[in-house]
């Protein structure tokens, strides 16, 4: 029986390599369904090779298959030690840039097109709750542009399905189409006028839209539909953050007050109000 064994590459620190035309620039959620290898570490003589894939349950995965040498211009994979371990590790924003294999090299190291195993998991990919999940790990991985067409293509066939609205409204602010956001998240208000997701996105939007009473207004909703103080603390800040920069310092002291209320001490959120209070002077 296969032993799993997950590690976390966004913090290793890879070496950039000048081999065989090999260059590591391609986004990790650009090669999915593809071989690729990351770039050796310091002191290393070896790329990690490995197939990426999304599991709907776990996020993006790098399965990893073993040690590449590159010897003149061609790969060697080399033997691996231990082949009872399935080695995984799940790619998240800090993961950095791969290299992706080409046709010629995949078939110069005896490898699949793609592994059997890969089968499993594309089961239903075209389940338009599956289709959410996929742009959903695409928000979370910092690709929201690639997110918004899966999602506006679910959008057509059934708008209010479950996290649809939340995840199209966070593509859209992360894409800085504020005024897309507004429309679609106030339409999703009107369907499910509780959801305290739909309120913190469209105070982001107005937020940024520099529209700050409508910001208040959905972040005060916000706060209402939620127990959760870092929430309450996270929407409070920002407009603290707004307020700040438009040297208010009345409405500054009304929104820092709720962040007081609800931070922890040592949490992010006291540490920028600090920054706020001692660059006051220097605010514009």
């Amino acid at each position: 029986m296969k032993k799993f064994l997950l590690i976390c590459l966004s913090v290793i620190n890879y070496a950039f390599a000048q081999n065989a035309g090999i260059s590591f620039e391609t986004k990790f959620y650009d090669a999915i369904d593809k071989w690729v290898l990351f770039d050796k570490k310091e002191n290393q003589n070896s790329y990690a090779l490995g197939f990426i894939y999304l599991d709907l349950y776990a996020g993006f995965t790098f399965n990893y298959e073993g040690e590449v040498l590159i010897k003149g211009n061609k790969l060697q994979k080399l033997p691996r030690l231990d082949s009872t371990t399935n080695i995984k590790s799940r790619l998240d924003q800090n993961t950095f840039d791969v290299y992706m294999l080409n046709e010629k090299q995949i078939e110069d190291l005896a490898l699949p097109k793609v592994p059997e195993w890969l089968s499993s998991y594309n089961q239903n990919s075209d389940f338009i709750e599956n289709r959410i999940k996929t742009a959903s790990f695409l928000n979370g991985a910092g690709a929201s542009h690639k997110a918004l067409p899966i999602l506006l293509n679910a959008y057509e066939e059934d708008n209010h399905y479950a996290g649809l609205e939340f995840e199209l409204g966070y593509a859209y602010n992360a894409t800085g189409s504020f005024y897309k956001a507004v429309m679609i998240l106030n339409k999703a208000i009107e369907n499910d006028p509780s959801n305290f997701w739909f309120y913190r996105e469209l105070g982001f939007a107005f937020k940024h839209l520099n529209n700050l009473p409508e910001a208040e207004k959905a972040y005060r909703q916000a706060i209402e539909l939620t127990s959760e103080n870092t929430y309450k603390a996270e929407v409070a800040i920002n407009m603290a953050q707004s307020y700040f920069h438009n040297k208010n310092r009345s409405k500054f002291d009304e929104w820092k007050q709720i962040v007081i209320e609800n931070a922890t001490a040592e949490s992010m959120y006291m540490a920028y109000i600090q920054y706020f209070e001692e660059n006051w002077s220097k605010a514009r």
